[in-house]
């Protein structure tokens, strides 16, 4: 297993590899970006080609290799990524003796999501029971190619009819209950949670599928119009885009991709040919979705709803949209409330309409304005701290400099008001967002004394010379002022080869399994905090000291037992040391 592994790995350079998914910054011997996993506006990835490991430093904390980096982006099993990457690197899985349990429950619930499929579109397509559904299909304009290649179904009006046909074809009732087909009731009891909808299953990129969206045939029950596949093993809502795999190509060709909200707004314009098109699943856009477009282009135009709802989706993606460095735009609708209406209102004047997308800047604009629309000072003010919310949010100097200068000509006041209302926007986001580093005030003592001695160790490690910065650190601390064993025993490591040259990957050889991931992760430290001076160094060097010093004679005084000379002498020495190494803290 290891071997094949090692094949895979060697065949691909990580920073080639990650940089198909995010974009990658040179900084010194490594290569930093936001990280992918979480929210941020501070790049806390950072990835080592010379190790060939990544690192988050962030929220998220994750880190590993290629394979693990791909588990991740994808939510897939080592055996699925390592099926990928063999793929692509041309390796052969022969006597790979791997059981994979959690992949093995991921496609026993995609059969039970293909079985399901079936019944449905059998229950469409040729049973009594699916004719009302289709004369609905048929009424909104869905021609029978696309029932086909959609795979659209019917659940009848029946409490257990799915749930019958799946246990007569071997699933257990835990398992069904685990694809989210069933419910179950509080006597223990199972029914099926699709009755009386149009079924639309949701695919993901590979064709497979992971869960099911069902409408009612009309709005007078008094049920949710949508009913929706509950979070499962293999379907996660806010990673799920409808109409993907099916939508990918033409996105990659397009270069574009028109996103829209419900299933009808992605088949109806599809079915005219709109291939470049794909519906969020949920009410807003998230990162998880627009990661899962990076693949394929770096514009999207937002296609949604014309009511307010689909106003505020359009504003929530922004900050996602502009953190990852997306051309977005959007598709305003003035003759209908949604693409599906419009395509059967007339399918002509939306394919020009769709052809005509603005900035989502001049957007949000356009929307403050009709909010606000006199033209005296305090609208003027409102639409001043509105707009600049989203300027705020602007990475590219060009593009902010554009809406600056549109925002200040529109509101008759000066560009340096507008910069002054965007940095005081910053200024309240910056503060709010603060994260618990050995700068931050949030950090307790001991955490800011664990970082700063991660810090310092990490200086060391990457450093072209690391015995010669070494010297220069350990000239006033010692390895015992070093609180984590894991610490300690790299740095023994390190200084008992000390007059050999320092090569990275016989140091990391030297190191035991358990203390190599802490390696990993101290050797990418330095690279998130920013550089410092020399002068903020040597701060953090006599602050070790000083924390050293002070826990050394805490536990001499917790420790003493009798009056003697020794003691005091020990007391004195420290307490002398002490003073001195706040004397240059404090001179530094």
């Amino acid at each position: 297993m290891e071997s094949t592994v090692d094949q895979i790995k060697s065949k691909l350079d990580i920073v080639e590899f990650l940089s198909s998914y995010i974009t990658l910054k040179k900084t010194g011997r490594n290569f930093k970006a936001l990280c992918p996993f979480h929210q941020e506006k501070t790049a806390s990835f950072v990835v080592s080609p010379d190790r060939q490991i990544w690192h988050c430093f962030g929220a998220c904390q994750e880190g590993g290799d290629v394979i693990r980096f791909l588990m991740k982006w994808e939510n897939i099993t080592f055996y699925e990524a390592l099926k990928e990457l063999a793929n692509k690197t041309g390796v052969k899985l022969v006597n790979v003796d791997f059981e994979d349990k959690t992949w093995k429950r991921k496609e026993r619930l995609i059969e039970i999501n293909n079985l399901a499929s079936d019944f449905f579109s059998y229950i469409l397509e040729k049973s009594k029971f699916g004719k009302k559904a289709l004369d609905y299909l048929t009424k909104r304009k869905i021609n029978p190619k696309t029932i086909k290649k959609f795979q659209l179904g019917y659940a009848p009006v029946s409490w257990d009819s799915l749930y019958n046909f799946l246990n007569k074809k071997k699933y257990l009732s835990g398992e069904i209950l685990d694809s989210g087909l069933l419910v179950k009731s509080e006597r223990g009891s199972y029914y099926d949670r699709f009755r009386g909808r149009v079924m639309f299953p949701i695919r993901d990129l590979r064709g497979n599928i992971i869960g099911f969206s069902g409408r009612l045939l009309d709005n007078k029950e008094k049920e949710a119009k949508y009913v929706n596949t509950p979070e499962t093993l293999i379907y996660h809502k806010r990673e799920t885009l409808y109409g993907i795999d099916l939508a990918k190509e033409a996105i990659k060709k397009e270069k574009n991709v028109f996103l829209v909200e419900g299933e009808f707004d992605m088949i109806s314009p599809y079915q005219q040919g709109i291939e470049n098109i794909v519906a969020i699943k949920g009410s807003a856009v998230t990162k998880e979705q627009l990661m899962l477009l990076k693949r394929y282009t770096n514009r999207i135009t937002l296609t949604l709803d014309a009511d307010m709802a689909g106003q505020e989706a359009a504003k929530r993606g922004i900050e996602t949209a502009e953190g990852l460095d997306f051309e977005t735009e959007v598709v305003s609708l003035d003759f209908a409330k949604d693409p599906d209406e419009a395509i059967r209102i007339d399918p002509v004047k939306f394919k020009q309409t769709i052809k005509k997308p603005i900035p989502i800047y001049d957007f949000i604009i356009n929307l403050s304005q009709k909010k606000y629309p006199s033209d005296g000072p305090f609208d003027k003010k409102k639409i001043g701290e509105e707009v600049c919310l989203y300027l705020e949010k602007i990475r590219n100097p060009i593009v902010r400099s554009h809406y600056v200068k549109k925002l200040a000509a529109l509101l008759d006041v000066s560009e340096s008001s507008i910069e002054s209302l965007i940095r005081r926007i910053k200024f309240k986001n910056n503060y709010k967002q603060l994260t618990v580093s050995f700068r931050t005030k949030g950090a307790t003592a001991d955490q800011r004394q664990l970082l700063v001695q991660k810090y310092l160790l990490s200086l060391i490690f990457q450093n072209e010379k690391p015995y010669q910065i070494a010297e220069k650190i350990f000239s006033t601390l010692e390895i015992s002022d070093f609180s984590q064993p894991s610490h300690v025993k790299i740095l023994e490591i390190f200084f008992k080869n000390k007059e050999k040259t320092f090569a990275i990957k016989d140091f990391v050889n030297n190191l035991s399994s358990e203390i190599r991931p802490v390696f990993d992760e101290l050797y990418l430290y330095a690279d998130v905090e920013t550089s410092l001076s020399q002068e903020n160094i040597d701060k953090l060097i006599y602050e070790v000291k000083k924390d050293s010093l002070k826990k050394k004679m805490s536990e001499l005084l917790n420790n003493k037992k009798n009056d003697n000379n020794d003691f005091d002498k020990e007391v004195k020495k420290l307490n002398q040391r002490l003073k001195e190494v706040e004397k240059k803290l404090s001179a530094v």
